[in-house]
Parts: C-alpha cells; structure tokens; sequence
C-alpha cells in the first residue's frame, strides 16, 4: 500500500497539478484585489457610487440602518449579501477568462509542435558523383 502510494505521488501529473493548485491559490488572491481594489469602485464610480460588497438585505433580525456588512452579520441577523455575491461572479469570470487565454495559449503551442515543419523544394544542385563517374566512363568507352 506504501508503495502503491509513493508510484502516486511520484507521478509526473500529480506534481504538475499540487503546482496548479499552489499558483491557483495566488492567483485567485490578485484576482481577489483586482475585482475589490479597482473594478468594483470603478463601476461604483459609473453606477454612481454603488459599493457591491456592501449590499444586502436583512431578511430577519435587527440591523441598525447603514450598518456595513460585516457589522450586520455579526449582529446575528440572518442577512442576504446579494453584493458579495456579485463580487464572486465578477471573480469567477475573470478567473474562467484567464484560465481560457491560457488554455488557447497552450493549445495553439501543441498545435505548432505537432506539424511538422514545411518540407523545403528540392534544389537543382547538378548531375550526382555517379553521374559524373558514368558519363567519364561512357567518354571512355567511345574514345577507344
């Protein structure tokens, strides 16, 4: 069972996808600050300040008005965070964008490796050594 283990690990696919899961894992944490640090208030900014991740609605329970989000859920109160939700969307779609690039990316590259290169002409170089050594020995053979 160790053994069956150690072949596992050892695997060239497994390592390749603990490094996936690793970069996924930074990755997603940019992705995290893009969408929060610069989108988002730029849509706020076109939407008329309209800040996503601090919209909800309290569905029960007793919120102060104007309390931000974290706030109400540590009141309690059982709140619906349709703005946190929109963020996630946006994550999600920048993430499934990239991870799509990169796919394309890696596809038109195996694509180029697979075809072989352009055969060149052939090119007329002259007759061949054998050529030559036979038309000598023909001369030869009518000069005697």
């Amino acid at each position: 069972m160790i053994q069956e283990f150690k072949d596992f690990i050892a695997k060239g696919n497994v390592m390749d996808m603990a490094v996936g899961i690793i970069i996924g894992a930074a990755f997603t944490a940019i992705v995290t600050s893009l969408v929060g640090d610069l989108i988002n208030p730029i849509i706020g900014l076109v939407m008329g300040g309209v800040d996503f991740t601090a919209m909800y609605v309290v569905l029960s329970g007793d919120v102060p008005a104007g309390t931000g989000l974290e706030a109400a859920r540590e009141t309690g109160s059982a709140i619906f965070a349709y703005g946190a939700f929109i963020t996630a969307i946006i994550n999600f779609l920048i993430i499934a964008f990239v991870v799509f690039m990169l796919v394309k990316m890696v596809n038109r590259v195996k694509a180029q490796a697979e075809t072989p290169d352009e055969v060149a002409p052939e090119v007329e170089t002259g007759p061949s050594e054998l050529d030559v050594l036979l038309e000598i020995r023909d001369s030869l053979a009518k000069g005697k």
